[in-house]
Order: C-alpha cells, then sequence, then structure tokens
C-alpha cells in the first residue's frame, strides 16, 4: 500500500493549545496585579471608580510607610513628595488596624505640603 504525503499541516491542535495556555496567562497575571502590600481597607458606604495616575502611600499594619510600593521613613517621605506638583491626586491606603498616629502623622505631612487632591482609600460595604 502506498503512503499519502502530507499536503497541509493541520494547525487546529496548536491554536487550541494556545489558546488555553492565553487563558492562564491572563487569568494568573489578575491574580498577580491586584496588590503588592497586604492592606485590610475600611470600608464605606459608597464608592467610586476614576482611574486617574496618582501617588499612592500605603501604611500596612505594622505601620511601615510606603510610597507607590517603595519603603520610605517620615523624614523621606516629607522630602520625596516636596518636588511633586500640588495638583497631584495623593491616594492614601491604610490599614484599618494601624496605629491612629501613624496616619495622623502622614497625613500631616501631606496638609502642611498643601496637597489639594487627597483621598482616602475604603472598601465599599456591603
Amino acid at each position: 500500500m502506498e503512503e499519502k504525503e502530507f499536503d497541509y499541516i493541520n494547525v487546529i491542535p496548536l491554536v487550541d493549545v494556545m489558546l488555553v495556555l492565553l487563558t492562564i496567562v491572563l487569568t494568573t497575571s489578575t491574580f498577580i496585579a491586584t496588590g503588592v502590600i497586604p492592606i485590610e481597607l475600611p470600608e464605606a458606604s459608597k464608592g467610586s471608580a476614576e482611574v486617574i495616575k496618582v501617588q499612592t502611600i500605603e501604611i500596612d499594619r505594622k505601620g511601615k510607610i510606603y510610597l507607590n510600593s517603595e519603603p520610605v521613613s517620615l523624614d523621606e517621605l516629607r522630602v520625596l513628595i516636596e518636588p511633586l506638583d500640588r495638583d497631584i491626586p495623593v491616594l492614601i491606603k491604610a490599614d484599618r488596624n494601624i496605629a491612629l498616629q501613624v496616619f495622623v502623622d502622614v497625613l500631616d505631612i501631606i496638609k502642611k505640603s498643601e496637597f489639594r487632591k487627597v483621598t482616602l482609600q475604603t472598601e465599599v460595604r456591603r
């Protein structure tokens, strides 16, 4: 019996495998991009969603301060935000279980720097 040569390559199985791999990558990248620093946000009754480039100040449960995900001290925070434009929005994300004094110290630095757009991020109560 004579063997028949292939005139074409069937790419459908290859496309199926690639789509499955793409789905896995997109699903896992969504979980990875949600946040680096573990913070439990306080709850609020209403929420708004706006996408704007902001300076983010985070305070974790232990009271460590982060500026755009980089750890800083209070003095470093004061120096780093000094050259920024005062119209840039500043987002403060603080863990609900921190000592109030750490939050007040950060807010005091922001207030003395005269930023006009300061927001405290909360979770929406359901």
